[in-house]
């Protein structure tokens, strides 16, 4: 499973960086950004969650 951030839609607020910090963090220009190329088997769930949690839709987990 890959977890990625539309750039053009991220606007920050840091949502997906709380409930999965294990995948997401916010990068130095604040955008979100995946830490890790392949979302943990531990992780799915909480990926996914973001993906459902983000306000713009900037995150794809496929």
């Amino acid at each position: 499973m890959k977890a990625t951030v539309n750039k053009d839609a991220c606007i920050g607020c840091g949502a997906c960086t709380a409930i999965c910090p294990n995948v997401f963090e916010l990068g130095d220009e604040g955008y979100a950004t995946v830490k890790v190329p392949e979302v943990s088997e531990e992780d799915k769930n909480l990926a996914t969650e973001a993906m459902e949690g983000c306000p713009t839709s900037a995150i794809s987990v496929e």
